[in-house]
């Protein structure tokens, strides 16, 4: 596995599992940032978890020291999943949410009406990390009752400093079998999320390059679009993993500092 480095002119960065797990910065994560903007090579972050606002990641860099970001650089899965129902349905459609609170802002700031109770528009349904049994009863309820059913992601684990814990695609898939419906997903690996990134650094996907940790999600939809995809081995996925899948990673990298020095002797 090989990469010309010299044909790249923007990056797209996954977070979880490639710049922290948790609240624990990764080696090599402010090196990359600084490695970038040292170069003026456009860049965006796009991240399937929901559970935060763009702002929130924008401090949460800041806090872990990884760099300073426009709040426009930072793409998650619950802003495409907003901008989606803006799209689609009129202001002020009732909306009910199993998720966290970034993606309850962003809904109201697309202007939607924020609801537990029928009638309801749209269940969007994201990473939440104080899940219960009453919030998947009542979100698969108003399923049941005609709302349609959205999720930001389908990431079914989620990178954590001891380990991988349930992700969004968990609790779609509690929230899907108790409703008796499938969830229409927003996130990566579905091409809204590249394609809302690349609106964000101005370049072609056959000029970018994705970094993500996880194959199925990060590398798989960046590479349908034609973006070159890079395995960092620092969170989900792994080398043995990556060596059987098809098509393969464009690269696999033990560390963001690899990938740094690699880019440098380009």
């Amino acid at each position: 596995m090989s990469l010309d480095f010299r044909n790249i002119r923007g990056v797209i960065t996954d977070v979880d599992g490639v710049l922290w797990r948790g609240d624990e910065p990764i080696a090599g994560a402010a090196e990359l940032i600084a490695f970038l903007q040292g170069r003026n090579i456009p860049f965006a972050l796009a991240t399937n978890n929901s559970n935060k606002s763009p702002e929130d990641y924008q401090s949460k860099l800041a806090a872990l020291k990884l760099g300073n970001l426009e709040v426009d650089q930072i793409v998650t899965s619950g802003r495409a999943t907003a901008s989606y129902i803006k799209q689609r349905y009129p202001a002020g459609s009732r909306v009910h949410v199993l998720g966290g609170d970034g993606l309850r802002l962003l809904l109201q700031r697309a202007g939607m009406q924020l609801t537990d109770d029928l009638p309801c528009a749209v269940v969007a349904v994201g990473i939440d990390f104080t899940l219960s049994y009453e919030k998947v009863k009542r979100a698969s309820s108003l399923i049941r009752g005609g709302a349609d059913f959205i999720g930001t992601n389908a990431d079914a684990t989620f990178p954590m400093p001891d380990g991988p814990a349930p992700g969004a695609g968990s609790i779609l898939a509690m929230v899907a079998t108790a409703a008796g419906k499938k969830p229409l997903v927003i996130g990566k690996p579905n091409a809204a999320m590249y394609q809302a990134a690349l609106e964000v650094i101005g370049t072609t996907p056959e000029e970018t390059l994705m970094v993500g940790d996880r194959i199925d999600t990060d590398i798989a939809g960046a590479q349908a679009l034609g973006l070159k995809g890079a395995l960092v081995l620092t969170g989900v996925s792994t080398r043995e993993e990556a060596e059987a899948a098809k098509p393969a990673p464009d690269i696999v990298i033990h560390s963001l500092n690899e990938l740094i020095g690699q880019w440098r002797q380009a």
